[in-house]
């Protein structure tokens, strides 16, 4: 039938003797053309984001109820989006609409991480310390090598004691976050200044995940990154790392599409750049760095050859070095040492334990260990064994590859969870953005048939198993000193405590051993007590009389009989630890 111009006509299911002049079905009326309804699984990450906001609501707005009441009011309009969005999740039918909500719980999210800032933004010993480093910036002073004691006069303010005894009162921190943070420190004269930043930085990534990310994932991403609330916690204290995430979130989607056809192109370069400026934010993007380049390397190869693929990566390092250098250069040649100095601090300061991984088996759970310095080694010897795995089974390692640098701290003297935590959403990146199949064609090494299997496994495992020997010699080693204690007991109005501890040591080793004490309950440290009597140095296989006092002259024992106080004595070289329990206060002293 000709219809007065060119086409032709289609018959619809059931149209058989219609009248051709009635108007056209409506939208409605053709179920085959209506927009798809949303995946449950899409539905499933935008309820799991809502319900995540509830997480720590409450304590900030019971805590703004009491000195901003502004602030709790918008919190309070914060659980009606929450509500409101927790129904149109289960309730939309478009997929469009289900991106509005998404949309609509991110928006919630930073309204309540700008609401905590407002109610926590003085910062740690993070945040205080890059404050000062932007004000060093503005006037024209030094960064590196400075010491600042005055900066943790407070009890708000942590300090990092080191093993030696002593305590890092400087920036041990690449300078782009004190560079970032110096222009609003000349408006806000405090840490608020840094926190500021950090805050802001962790908004801006947030965001810019959420459009990165596939549809369906992107409520994944507000979760991660602002719902669960740990990250916040980190920006609101001012850690330079939340700097550095910011930067390695474009370098991480989608990373293995990076120079495709042999050409870094504009994304390539930026991505690079990022990584340089990352690398130059925070000490953990070092970590993440030669993983990436291994993973780029052996996809680029499988695809351009060996040559080809070398380029590529080439200008890719390059040009994050670059962005590196040009980030530190003006440090560096005001001051060389110190500037190398303080951007190797975090890793061979020697820092008090701390954490959760295995070195609590020597700090926790047993009476010490004369070798602690294993666990550095066997941490050192896991980070080179993965990176191994990766280039021999990057086909089946690379998508995990943002996840594997970060295994090696559960072996290290400091292994806090922050250093998990803090990088959790380049997880999420990986997971939504990189796929399996992106490794199909990557190169590996290849030994001739099955048993070039077989001895790659066995390489692979030979590379692992070194680390796992490291932390046995050091979990398994007895502390290096005998300790036996008569406390001094004394009753304060706060319950019975502490004044002195007098402690007969013995130093079981073959090494001369300079003992500095402290004492904690529960994980964690106290300030270093006072040796009020004692040689510095106990010579190998002597015994001395020490007489060692807590800071302000009275140490609480907890009034309850299952919880106990430790002393602990530690050395900084060699690094060993040695725990004992404080005897409980007899009952005429409680």
């Amino acid at each position: 039938m000709d219809s007065g111009g060119a086409g032709t006509s289609v018959e619809l299911p059931g149209s058989a003797g219609a009248d051709l002049s009635a108007p056209p079905p409506t939208r409605a009326a053709l179920p085959e053309v209506r927009e798809a309804g949303p995946q449950q699984l899409h539905r499933g990450m935008t309820l799991v984001a809502t319900i995540s906001l509830f997480i720590g609501t409450r304590d900030a707005w019971t805590a703004a109820m009491g000195s901003r009441p502004a602030v709790a009011a918008a919190i309070s309009a914060c659980y009606a989006s929450i509500l409101v969005c927790a129904v149109l999740a289960l309730f939309v039918r478009t997929r469009r609409a289900l991106v509005r909500v998404d949309a609509a719980v991110l928006l919630t999210a930073v309204a309540l991480v700008t609401c905590g800032y407002l109610l926590n933004h003085a910062g740690t010993d993070e945040g205080v310390l890059t404050a000062q480093a932007a004000s060093q910036i503005l006037h024209g002073h030094p960064v590196y090598g400075q010491s600042w004691p005055w900066l943790f006069d407070g009890a708000r303010v942590g300090i990092t004691k080191t093993m030696s005894g002593g305590a890092d009162f400087t920036y041990g921190y690449p300078p782009l976050t004190a560079l970032l943070v110096a222009p609003v420190h000349a408006v806000v004269h405090s840490a608020a200044a840094a926190t500021l930043v950090t805050t802001g930085t962790l908004l801006v990534s947030s965001v810019l995940l959420w459009f990165l990310l596939p549809t369906a994932w992107r409520s994944a991403a507000t979760a991660v990154c602002l719902g669960f609330g740990f990250l916040p916690q980190y920006a609101y204290a001012g850690y330079p790392a939340i700097t550095a995430l910011a930067l390695l979130v474009p370098v991480v989607v989608r990373w293995p599409a990076t120079g495709a056809g042999g050409q870094l192109g504009g994304r390539g370069v930026l991505r690079a750049a990022c990584l340089g400026a990352a690398c130059a934010a925070q000490q953990l993007a070092w970590f993440l760095t030669p993983f990436l380049l291994i993973g780029l390397y052996a996809v680029r190869r499988g695809e351009l050859g060996p040559r080809r693929a070398l380029a590529v990566i080439a200008r890719y390092a390059a040009t994050a070095v670059f962005a590196w250098a040009a980030v530190n250069a003006y440090f560096a040649v005001q001051q060389f040492s110190a500037w190398l100095h303080g951007l190797l601090l975090p890793l061979n300061q020697k820092a008090i334990l701390h954490g959760q991984g295995l070195m609590g088996i020597s700090y926790y759970f047993t009476a010490g260990s004369s070798r602690l310095d294993y666990y550095s080694y066997g941490s050192l010897l896991l980070l080179l064994g993965l990176l191994a795995a990766t280039l021999l089974f990057v086909r089946r390692l690379g998508p995990a590859i943002t996840v594997l640098p970060w295994c090696a701290f559960y072996l290290a003297t400091r292994s806090q969870d922050g250093y998990f935590l803090m990088m959790t959403p380049l997880w999420l990146a990986a997971v939504a953005t990189v796929p399996a199949a992106a490794f199909a064609t990557a190169w590996q090494p290849r030994l001739p048939g099955a048993l070039g299997r077989r001895a790659k496994g066995a390489v692979a495992a030979g590379l692992l198993l070194p680390a796992l020997a490291c932390v046995t010699v050091a979990a398994a080693s007895p502390p290096p000193l005998r300790m036996s204690l008569a406390p001094r007991y004394a009753t304060h109005p706060s319950g019975a405590g502490v004044t002195a501890v007098g402690v007969r040591v013995v130093n079981t080793t073959g090494t001369a051993l300079a003992p500095h004490f402290a004492s904690r309950t529960g994980q964690g440290a106290s300030n270093w007590w006072t040796i009020a009597s004692g040689p510095a140095t106990l010579a190998p296989h002597a015994w001395a009389e020490y007489v060692v006092e807590p800071p302000g002259g009275f140490r609480a024992l907890p009034s309850r009989r299952h919880v106990r106080t430790y002393l602990i004595a530690v050395t900084g070289t060699p690094m060993t630890i040695t725990t004992a329990a404080i005897p409980p206060a007899p009952p005429s002293k409680r």
